[in-house]
């Protein structure tokens, strides 16, 4: 990359945190429905995303499966664009320079975690507003009179009753799961690039900007798959950690994966793993075509553009 792309990398990581919502928000909102009912003692549970999905459509229309997006566009926008951009200024100073052939995992890991570990601060609380207004509705065992109107009331009400750090529940579970996900994310992304690249050597010019977007569905959407699939069960925990009324519920993630693994096995810690990964490769696919488009744009280089 361009060592003075600077801020350039945080504009192109906004873009791509905008394509993630809108590609992904529908399939987001059945898996946390998913995670909410099906791993409750009590409520309607859901055989499976499809009839989770159909039961959504039925009783609030297509706006329920966009049910919290205001709090998520925000949120993925800015986490998206720091995520990407520190990632990218961190790798390249772990480097020493710019990408220079094979992908170096001692760069990219560090770099990738760091980055989750910071966007954690800011997910946490748009990502807890998006959970409460995404299992509100005709299923919710939440009554009536305690329901938000809108993701601005959510926060206030939060706030109001559990105090500042009330809008930060679940931090600690935020900040693993982002952590350790970016870092398998951003591995299986480059690792996944860099074999693509090689293989399209010798390809013809006029083809190249095709071949460039085939790379970033591939590498991206594998990279979201991988990334999903190592950290649901965390997913799983802030879930219910961020949507369950009591004060006094424990926040320890490992203590309530015990729970639900008592009580439902290994299938309920990986309650809603079929919207996520149906979710995680188009989404992911997605913000790294913008990405990398977007970067280019800007005239962000990279070698093995």
């Amino acid at each position: 990359m361009d060592g003075n792309s600077g801020y350039k990398e945080y504009v192109a990581g906004l873009m791509a945190g905008i394509a993630i919502v809108i590609t992904g928000h529908p399939f987001d909102t059945v898996k946390v429905k998913l995670q909410k009912h099906n791993t409750e003692a009590r409520g309607i549970k859901y055989k499976n995303g499809l009839h989770c999905a159909a039961r959504i459509l039925k009783t609030e229309g297509v706006k329920g499966l966009y049910r919290g997006a205001t709090s998520s566009f925000i949120g993925m926008a800015f986490e998206s664009s720091l995520v990407f951009g520190i990632y990218s200024q961190t790798k390249l100073l772990l480097q020493g320079g710019p990408d220079g052939g094979k992908p170096q995992p001692q760069a990219i890991v560090p770099s990738a975690a760091f980055g989750g570990a910071i966007i954690s601060f800011i997910l946490c609380p748009s990502e807890l507003v998006k959970c409460r207004m995404q299992v509100q509705g005709p299923d919710s065992v939440v009554p009536i009179s305690s329901r938000y109107g809108g993701p601005l009331e959510c926060a206030l009400k939060t706030v109001k009753c559990e105090g500042i750090t009330g809008i930060f529940r679940g931090g600690f579970t935020t900040l693993l799961r982002e952590s350790f996900g970016n870092a398998v994310f951003f591995s299986t992304y480059e690792y996944v690039r860099y074999h693509l690249h090689l293989q399209r050597k010798g390809a013809s010019p006029d083809s190249s900007q095709l071949i460039d977007i085939g790379v970033g569905i591939m590498s991206g959407g594998l990279g979201g798959i991988a990334c999903w699939s190592a950290v649901l069960p965390l997913d799983v925990a802030k879930t219910i950690i961020q949507t369950t009324p009591e004060k006094n519920h424990t926040r320890n993630p490992f203590r309530i994966l015990k729970s639900i693994y008592a009580r439902s096995g290994l299938r309920g810690c990986y309650m809603g793993l079929g919207p996520t990964i149906v979710r995680a490769f188009p989404a992911n696919a997605a913000a790294i075509v913008t990405w990398e488009l977007s970067a280019k744009l800007l005239g962000i280089k990279r070698d093995l553009n």
